[in-house]
């Protein structure tokens, strides 16, 4: 039986998301909802924090991505890492529009995603195209997502 993330808790934990496969194929709903979640491209890495709406986001896209509950250990180094400067503007010219594409880490403007290598020994022993309770990469992994992103970093 699949386990499923924890949804609408009160200090839920955060969720790491990354992107498995590639553009090829890809629906447009789908496709639409990675941007959403900032998952452009294959590697890339985002963090949710981890309510009902996001998990709905995660369940749609899962035949492309893998996620699961990051611990606070794991997300310092990945922005140690792979965090990169956010330079863009907080807001438009004349102050009306604020924009909400950065996150502020230790005083610092960072942007939303991670550009991660792709894993050392590879993603499981099926690849790509199984889900993870069947011996492949996709889907909800849980606390194994750790051991993940520190291979991938």
């Amino acid at each position: 039986m699949e386990q499923k993330p924890e949804s609408g808790t009160k200090g839920a934990k955060q969720l790491a998301a990354v992107r498995v496969r590639g553009l090829t194929g890809i629906k447009t709903r789908i496709e639409d909802n990675l941007k959403m979640l900032r998952l452009y491209k294959k590697n890339y890495c985002c963090v949710l924090p981890g309510n009902a709406v996001y998990a709905g986001m995660l369940k749609k896209a899962k035949d492309y991505i893998t996620w699961g509950e990051i611990d606070d250990e794991t997300f310092n180094t990945l922005v140690n890492a792979r965090g990169e400067e956010y330079n863009g503007r907080e807001s438009d010219s004349k102050g009306k529009l604020r924009y909400n594409d950065f996150i502020v880490i230790n005083n610092k403007k960072m942007k939303k995603y991670f550009r991660l290598n792709p894993p050392r020994k590879g993603f499981g022993r099926k690849g790509i195209k199984y889900s993870y309770q069947n011996g492949g990469a996709l889907g909800y992994r849980g606390e194994a997502i750790n051991d993940l992103i520190k291979r991938m970093i």
